[in-house]
């Protein structure tokens, strides 16, 4: 019997012809079809407009057709919006006309054939040594972690060297609306979410599966991605027990993170008063890790940030413990390059039982952990 595997990836060839020298490039991270003779590919940061093209918007819708049966799902006009992916692992996004005013358009994020390691961020200059060991020791510790960025700033890639350092007998549980980590570990269980079908049934929700997930004795739980109301189930399970959770936000600034955190929770049909909301939040987030892509393509860390109790008006605290400085140099200032550096402060954590056990592991951040002499 034929493998439905190779099936897809074969017929995918076939009627993603035109894009298919894209696919194959290395060098190419992002396809952009935005009507059948408009195809623009992002390589090595920078958007080019290819001469690439489809024959018509119905070869076009074609590709499209062939590429959600790989997931079981369909578009039709009340369905304009859908997520899907390639055999490969690469995301697709798809929106229909008449919300795509041009026609049919689809972007695909490639599937990056070789993951990024924690040794490979250190050699593309994307964290420090220190920056690395505390993150790992936070991990280790069972921190609550929020990976936060811009679009394509590469905070799925993140998540999945932060899971490296998940202790490997663990039991890890993930949630997705399109699957895209890729965890190393013997343990996970990956859940993903499912689109309503033509009359509106069996939509499963990415709320849905994390208050399965909790039943799934999970030593972990690590989301995709936040993106509505899922943001208070989420919030309430790390103040209730499970902790070392992880998950990505799109913002801009550790502050911004926790603003737009609380926003999303507010989404949920469960009304809270907001300082309890906010209490919640700053309680159940330890780390804020931002990830930045630059003008010239590179990708790295630029803040990671503890979080603190609320103030006395109730407010968000952060402490930064990392911080992006620019070389002080007259190149470092003209492009922008640098690279992470201590703040200067010592955890708030510092004191914890968990962080404690694990001094023997303090070779770099000493001065992050270690109590200050009086």
């Amino acid at each position: 019997m034929a493998d439905p595997l190779n099936i897809f990836e074969v017929t995918v060839k076939h009627f993603l012809a035109p894009v298919m020298p894209f696919l194959e490039d290395p060098t190419v991270s992002e396809i952009m079809i935005n009507r059948p003779d408009e195809i623009y590919v992002e390589r090595q940061g920078r958007l080019i407009r290819t001469d690439a093209s489809f024959e018509s918007n119905e070869a076009l819708l074609s590709a499209v057709n062939n590429v959600l049966q790989y997931t079981g799902k369909r578009m039709t006009t009340d369905v304009p919006l859908i997520d899907s992916r390639l055999p490969d692992g690469s995301r697709v996004h798809v929106v229909l006309s008449p919300l795509s005013r041009a026609g049919t358009c689809m972007t695909i994020r490639k599937f990056a054939k070789v993951l990024f390691d924690a040794q490979e961020l250190l050699k593309i200059g994307a964290w420090t040594p220190q920056a690395m060991e505390y993150l790992k020791l936070c991990v280790l510790a069972e921190k609550n972690i929020l990976v936060a960025g811009g679009t394509s700033s590469g905070k799925t890639s993140l998540l999945n060297v932060l899971s490296e350092f998940i202790p490997a007998h663990q039991r890890i549980v993930t949630i997705e609306d399109s699957a895209e980590l890729e965890l190393k570990q013997d343990h996970v269980v990956s859940l993903e979410g499912r689109p309503p079908d033509r009359w509106g049934r069996g939509h499963i929700t990415i709320s849905d599966l994390f208050k399965s997930s909790l039943r799934l004795r999970p030593d972990r739980i690590i989301i995709g991605e936040v993106r509505g109301g899922e943001a208070l189930d989420m919030i309430q399970a790390m103040t209730s027990g499970h902790a070392g959770s992880m998950s990505t936000l799109h913002a801009s600034v550790a502050m911004d993170a926790l603003n737009r955190l609380e926003t999303l929770a507010m989404m949920n049909k469960v009304e809270l008063p907001l300082y309890a909301l906010r209490a919640q939040i700053a309680s159940a987030i330890d780390v804020i890790v931002l990830v930045s892509r630059f003008n010239d393509g590179r990708r790295g860390l630029t803040q990671i940030a503890e979080v603190l109790p609320l103030d006395r008006e109730g407010h968000y605290q952060v402490q930064d413990i990392f911080v992006y400085k620019l070389d002080d140099t007259p190149e470092g200032r003209a492009t922008g390059r640098g690279s992470l550096a201590w703040a200067g402060k010592q955890s708030v954590f510092r004191q914890e039982p968990k962080v404690r056990l694990l001094q023997p592991h303090w070779k770099l951040t000493q001065s992050i952990f270690q109590e200050a002499q009086a």
